[in-house]
């Protein structure tokens, strides 16, 4: 059987930057089982499963369209260095937690620290980067269950 939509799939996958990082990987762990079209993997991704078997194996380079868009500079926000007096010591880099206008948490990296003024980035970090995906395909099933 293939992968086709809806179909639950048993597999193994990489991410990898351009330079070899490895961003993601079940290889040292457990194999994922998805259903595809389920939002587990964007799309850009899923679409290199279609057609695959159990048992094949693939690497392609997902552009950064098909993965995590491009960065949007409106989504680099400005903040007064005030706001985090309580945080301690502010590192460029450094992971925060911010609430949005409807109390959902929001990831975002400290980009730029100049005197009392702190850039935030709430881009995906992964943002603006191709992708090495390497899958290797375990298993296939129909949805409902059937090989």
């Amino acid at each position: 059987m293939q992968v086709h939509d809806h179909s639950k799939v048993t597999l193994h996958f990489s991410l990898n930057l351009e330079d070899g990082q490895t961003v993601d990987s079940t290889y040292e762990a457990d194999p994922a089982t998805l259903s595809i079209g389920d939002g587990s993997l964007p799309e850009g991704f899923e679409k290199h499963l279609l057609g695959m078997a159990a048992g094949e194996t693939k690497a392609v380079v997902v552009p950064p369209e098909e993965a995590f868009g491009q960065p949007n500079p409106a989504n680099i926000q400005r903040f007064k260095k005030e706001q985090f007096a309580q945080t301690g010591e502010l590192e460029i880099g450094m992971m925060m937690s911010f609430k949005d206008a409807g109390d959902n948490e929001l990831p975002g990296m400290i980009s730029e620290i100049n005197g009392d003024v702190v850039m935030v980035d709430f881009n995906h970090p992964l943002a603006g980067k191709p992708l090495n995906f390497k899958v290797d395909v375990i298993a296939v099933e129909d949805a409902n269950g059937g090989h």
